[in-house]
């Protein structure tokens, strides 16, 4: 496959590690792709990092055609780039792509593009403790007329940005609400993908739990109300004694690739791992009990995130002291020891940027 590229002519200062944050700053470069029901795929480029064009009956802007995936290149301790687990967030993109009718992109080219442009751009990976280069895949409909049907038109692009902690505060452990009201997804819906009306449809929850202090929304079933389901960017676990248990994935929660890593992690070195439902009443049970010793989010953006408290309908509950559990801290440092080259990777998820 030919991927044109064209070369900046004012690449960027690369800013100080300390500065990074999430998202702030972006490379010289990104990548683009067309797609036609005609010519499927065709014209891939790497060009400048600039503004995009899109015609005002764009279908993206009108009927919420988009989809988008997250995933990290590392700088190792050798010097070298790697990527963690990159097929399968391909493939989830895909699943993405089919729930919403655009469409998908064969794994060996959507893995050869997104190397490619990870080579290009490996020189923006931060080496400080606990950075790396975020990078976003994205695709989205741009027939240019109004009327709701399949896409036509699409274009798939990727851009990077290198990154510091997703949370303030970093591996400290984080506090979260529970929400009660509003509702994220419900099977049959689009809460198993990755698309932007998702998270639109957070924004309500999350600006009233950022209000009382709260660094996140866990959200529970959209029907019953009664089950837990993932926080607002990440999966859920939770140790109930000798058993960690997830939510299972029944069709309105994202299949996390950082879960997904989690619970294999944890299965080979013993654990009990439960897949099943869990309920707010089971859930707030272990916490007056006792029973709950560790609770973590797990994403790509903050990698293993502690929770030291839940709020549910204003009852506040302390996890671990509002400490890092012993569980927490091994599968952080696991999943990043592998990501960052600190570890042998013995499960086979990193390739390596040429």
């Amino acid at each position: 496959m030919e991927i044109k590229f064209i070369k900046t002519e004012n690449p960027k200062e690369k800013p100080e590690s300390s500065t990074l944050g999430f998202g702030k700053f972006f490379t010289d470069h990104m990548f683009i792709m067309d797609y036609s029901k005609d010519e499927g795929w065709h014209n891939q480029r790497i060009v400048p990092f600039e503004n995009i064009s899109l015609h005002p009956a764009s279908t993206v802007l009108h009927y919420g055609s988009e989809i988008f995936e997250g995933l990290k290149a590392y700088r190792r301790a050798d010097g070298k780039v790697q990527l963690f687990r990159p097929i399968e967030n391909i493939r989830r993109m895909n699943s993405s792509a089919e729930r919403l009718c655009l469409p998908e992109i064969p794994e060996d080219m959507a893995l050869e593009i997104l190397t490619k442009f990870v080579s290009v751009e490996q020189d923006w990976t931060p080496s400080a403790e606990g950075t790396s280069l975020y990078l976003r895949p994205f695709m989205f409909g741009n027939d240019e007329s109004l009327g709701v049907h399949a896409v036509q038109n699409a274009t798939y692009m990727i851009i990077a940005s290198p990154v510091g902690s997703y949370y303030k505060e970093g591996i400290n452990p984080v506090k979260i609400m529970i929400e009660a009201e509003d509702v994220r997804a419900v099977k049959g819906g689009t809460g198993y993908i990755k698309c932007g009306g998702n998270y639109a449809a957070s924004n309500r929850a999350g600006a009233k739990a950022e209000a009382k202090g709260y660094s996140q929304v866990l959200w529970l079933d959209g029907v019953e109300r009664r089950y837990i389901e993932e926080v607002g960017a990440m999966n859920v676990m939770f140790k109930i004694g000798d058993e960690i248990v997830t939510p299972a994935l029944t069709g309105s929660i994202l299949p996390g690739i950082t879960r997904k890593s989690c619970i294999e992690v944890l299965k080979s070195k013993g654990y009990t791992v439960s897949e099943r439902l869990l309920s707010i009443d089971e859930l707030s049970e272990a916490l007056e009990s006792g029973k709950l010793e560790e609770a973590w989010g797990c994403g790509t953006a903050a990698v293993i995130s502690p929770i030291g408290e839940l709020c549910y309908k204003d009852k506040k509950y302390a996890i671990n002291g509002g400490e890092i559990g012993e569980v927490t801290q091994m599968l952080y440092d696991t999943l990043t020891g592998i990501q960052w080259g600190k570890i042998d990777d013995c499960y086979g998820w990193t390739c390596e940027i040429k």
